[in-house]
């Protein structure tokens, strides 16, 4: 006997042919018996529910122990076609073949007569496989992500019987669509463009997954799909309950193209939720831009794909107000602002205070600190540094500078005795973040985590892209 569980199917029959009402051990005397083995085709119906705690579990699937229990058997024949088994038991079978698969369910095919299962392969109607295992005596498999809410299945199961010889069957289902409410989203970042090498992707959700359910924050993170030519070695990492952070173990190559694309749409993310349709995202990496600031020094090198194309004299943080260290990358560019050390908490009337207008202002952090023009300051360019925290330049490197970066360049300062840059509080400092640490912020880091019924991919434990 074998067992198809967590499905509502159809089965593809013979042109032409009735199904067989009779047992498949009833051939006649002296008629040769037809290649085939028989599968009992269990089913969770939506809105079943499990009699003891939690739903109906995989290995433990018999009439009665879940609500919308549903059996029949088919029959996979050498001609790879299949046929319906009436059944005493399926007396209410007009209803069943309305109500779709509860997406909950686990899909389990298992052998408990004399054969062995050769192949099961099961694809969504997106043509995406459903991962799956056989068991160690291939007289089971079990899959090993969860269905998609709704979603068409195509089931193609091949085996062999008693004697070795080849049968198959193709099955169709379709899971329940997800409960209302609204499905769980994502928004990518940065947006389509060419961005530097320092660029960081991030993910909105449309709402909070809590820290609280890693199994849903592990089936999210796996649906969340970055790609690039050429590859790199990148993981996501959350940055709170509502937003991801991906990038990959060093920075960009440069002229990357980085493909970003949601696989929720249908998967469930904690208890009855599902995620919906997300916008995919593509962008592009420009040239390397590298600025390396040395307080001590009182220089910035810049360099592009590795080689020094300008060495600039600046000033920086003075005491008190010490310039942050650490790497952190362009977030936009501004060709006038207007500071005031009031937005920065220095008040009015005290003799650090200042009001002007500035040229050239590449921004860095989301507090206020900037490279910028400050031609008040040049005697004291690459002598001392005088600034409230700001790297200032002449206006001519200030413009040149400007000209230069785009949006994820990558600028460092070191020796500035200032607090490090933060991680994600204050733009991207994500780079500050050593690889182990990065990956101890996936959800993926411990796949021990994923309940048995949901069962992870190891092999997306450190993403390679």
């Amino acid at each position: 006997m074998a067992a198809v569980t967590g499905a509502m199917l159809v089965v593809a029959a013979a042109p032409g042919r009735a199904p067989d009402t009779t047992s498949p051990d009833t051939t006649p005397a002296g008629q040769a018996r037809e290649a085939a083995v028989t599968l009992l085709v269990g089913r969770v119906l939506e809105g079943a529910h499990g009699t003891g705690e939690g739903r109906c579990a995989a290995r433990v699937l018999q009439p009665g122990l879940c609500d919308g229990w549903q059996e029949q058997r088919v029959r996979a024949t050498a001609r790879g076609v299949g046929s319906v088994l009436k059944e005493p038991a399926f007396a209410d079978a007009a209803w069943a073949e309305v109500r779709p698969t509860d997406a909950g369910g686990p899909l389990e095919i298992t052998l408990g007569e004399p054969g062995r299962i050769t192949d099961v392969t099961v694809r969504d109607g997106h043509g995406r496989h459903l991962a799956g295992e056989l068991g160690p005596h291939n007289d089971r498999w079990l899959n090993t992500e969860s269905l998609r809410a709704g979603e068409t299945y195509t089931v193609q199961v091949g085996a062999q019987d008693a004697v070795g010889s080849p049968v198959g069957v193709t099955m169709a289902f379709r899971t329940a669509p997800p409960a209302d409410g609204g499905r769980l989203t994502v928004e990518f970042g940065p947006g389509p463009g060419t961005y530097g090498a320092g660029e960081i992707v991030t993910a909105a959700l449309s709402r909070p997954v809590p820290a609280g359910d890693p199994v849903a924050r592990a089936r999210l993170e796996q649906a969340l799909e970055v790609t690039s030519e050429p590859p790199v070695e990148g993981a996501w990492h959350w940055v709170d309950a509502s937003t991801l952070h991906f990038r990959p173990r060093t920075y960009w190559p440069a002229h990357t193209v980085v493909r970003v694309r949601s696989g929720l749409d249908g998967v469930e993310v904690g208890d009855q939720a599902y995620g919906g349709p997300s916008e995919d995202l593509q962008f592009t990496i420009g040239d390397r831009i590298e600025a390396v600031t040395d307080s001590a020094t009182h220089r910035m090198t810049v360099r592009r794909n590795g080689r020094v194309i300008r060495t600039i004299p600046v000033t920086t943080g003075k005491e008190g107000f010490r310039t942050r260290s650490g790497i952190k990358v362009v977030l936009r560019k501004e060709s006038k602002v207007r500071m005031r050390g009031d937005t920065v908490g220095i008040k009015r009337g005290t003799k650090e205070f200042y009001d002007l207008p500035v040229s050239y202002a590449t921004r860095v952090t989301w507090s206020g600190e900037y490279i910028h023009a400050a031609p008040w300051s040049v005697e004291a360019q690459g002598e001392e540094n005088v600034s409230h925290g700001c790297t200032g330049m002449s206006t001519e490197n200030a413009a040149w500078f400007f000209d230069t970066v785009r949006e994820g360049d990558i600028v460092e300062v070191v020796n500035s005795g200032g607090e490090r840059m933060a991680p994600f509080d204050n733009g991207f400092g994500d780079w500050n973040v050593d690889w182990p640490s990065w990956l101890a912020g996936s959800a993926l880091a411990d796949v021990d985590a994923a309940s048995p019924g949901s069962p992870l991919t190891p092999s997306r434990l450190h993403p390679t892209t």
